[in-house]
């Protein structure tokens, strides 16, 4: 009876180690848990302030680059309706609006350094805000990439005008034309304004875009 007291006790012994042992591991488990969870809470937090600075930039040149274009369109509107009559009475304002058409012409290319860092890191997939990491993730992958296709077709359009009327931009006069040739410097103008109209349609669609993707977070 000594010894079956012994063993038992020794028993009682062995299994309150034991439960003390599973314990130890469970907090262990749940501090080490919570850990993740705040370093990823911290993560997430820092990439989305990092991809919010990198979108308020992006929206600052696009709201840049909607205003000069805007400024071109205003240009040949003016040249388009009444550059005929004005290049006979007011080739000092025909001259003046040549000046603003011809500034130098601005495209979209975004800010995605911060994405990208989120991206490589797989830190996007582990989002809390899955709705912010699905919605920007469209917004990079699909919405930008259309944009900068679409710059780059503004750009080849840009090129051809420009390097056909270099002469005009760089001494700021259109210059000695005939009926014909003034059609054709317009008809080449409008060439690149359908472009340019459809451009500034998808940048103001990002705009919107973007300040829903804001209202998520």
């Amino acid at each position: 009876m000594i010894k079956e007291n012994k063993v038992s006790k020794y028993m009682l012994y062995a299994i309150g180690e034991i439960v003390l042992v599973v314990i130890g591991i469970l907090i262990a488990l749940s501090i080490n848990n919570w850990n993740e969870l705040r370093k990823q809470q911290i993560t997430e937090k820092d990439a989305i302030s990092g991809i919010k600075n990198d979108l308020t930039q992006d929206k600052e040149y696009i709201n840049l680059i909607i205003n000069t274009a805007t400024s071109k369109i205003s240009a040949f509107n003016i040249l388009n309706q009444e550059l005929p009559e004005l290049y006979t009475t007011n080739r000092k304002k025909v001259d003046s609006l040549v000046i603003v058409y011809f500034i130098s012409q601005r495209t979209f290319y975004p800010i995605s350094g911060s994405f990208q860092s989120a991206i490589s890191g797989n830190e996007i997939s582990k989002f809390k805000n899955k709705k912010f990491g699905s919605a920007v993730t469209k917004l990079y992958n699909s919405t930008y990439a259309r944009m900068i296709d679409n710059g780059i077709l503004l750009d080849g359009r840009w090129e051809f005008v420009t390097k056909k009327y270099s002469h005009e931009r760089r001494t700021n006069n259109l210059g000695d034309m005939n009926e014909a040739q003034l059609s054709e410097f317009l008809d080449d103008l409008s060439f690149h304004i359908k472009s340019l109209n459809y451009y500034i349609t998808i940048l103001e669609s990002t705009l919107e875009e973007i300040d829903q993707l804001f209202q998520r977070v």
